[in-house]
């Protein structure tokens, strides 16, 4: 691992994407490069955040169980993802468990590493802050648009945040899923009953906008999905 293959690793909204060359050089060179079969946790919730992971290749899923003992998806990282930053920085307990679905390389850092590379590089926990602060706004802002729509442009927003490609796709065509859910997982994943989501994809496929077959979802018309989505 060097600079320049973790710089193009790295995604453009990840937390050390402005990081320069030579800070880059240094969590190359003081990270270990761990591998994760499926089925194997990466984090867990409630442990102590000791390490900063750095996802090189795969697919993750990121998930935590709430106090009335639900479970939550949060995400699915993938190529470039960084984990477990909020207890690595703050020094306080993982706030979500995050489990590899496919087989997964990850780049890991310890703390007194970390500590070490901000010291040595001015500027560095400033462009970290910032970071935290746009991701923090962003976060806000998901939160607060999720909330007004109704489920049917829920679960559309959500679909294409796991499309393949990603929003950078190109509107026709078919496209599909990153991954095979389950309609319980996705309901965990989207906030929604699977009744609600049983009921909305069946309307979708109906109206030929996606098409369902062996338990995977694809998106037969994405650009009607857009509309959806963006709709109140």
């Amino acid at each position: 691992m060097d600079a320049a293959t973790l710089a193009e690793t790295l995604t453009a909204s990840s937390l050390l994407a402005g990081c320069a060359p030579e800070e880059l050089a240094d969590i190359a060179a003081r990270g270990t490069v761990r591998s994760f079969k499926p089925g194997t946790a990466i984090i867990l919730q409630g442990d102590p955040g000791d390490t900063l992971w750095i996802m090189l290749k795969g697919l993750a899923r990121v998930s935590m169980v709430a106090a009335n003992g639900r479970e939550i998806v949060l995400d699915y990282a993938e190529r470039g993802a960084v984990l477990g930053e909020i207890a690595f920085l703050d020094g306080g307990e993982r706030t979500a468990s995050v489990e590899a679905i496919e087989p997964v390389e990850a780049l890991g850092l310890t703390r007194a590493a970390f500590s070490e590379i901000v010291g040595k590089h001015q500027g560095l926990a400033m462009r970290l802050l910032q970071a935290m602060a746009r991701r923090l706004r962003q976060n806000n802002t998901v939160i607060e648009a999720d909330r007004a729509y109704t489920s049917g442009p829920r679960l559309a927003r959500f679909l294409l945040r796991l499309m393949m490609g990603g929003e950078g796709s190109e509107a026709g065509g078919e496209a599909r899923l990153k991954i095979a859910l389950s309609q319980g997982e996705l309901g965990n994943f989207a906030g929604m009953s699977r009744e609600q989501i049983n009921r909305q994809l069946s309307a979708w496929a109906d109206g030929g906008i996606v098409a369902l077959k062996g338990g995977r979802v694809t998106v037969l018309d994405r650009e009607a999905l857009v509309d959806i989505a963006e709709a109140w």
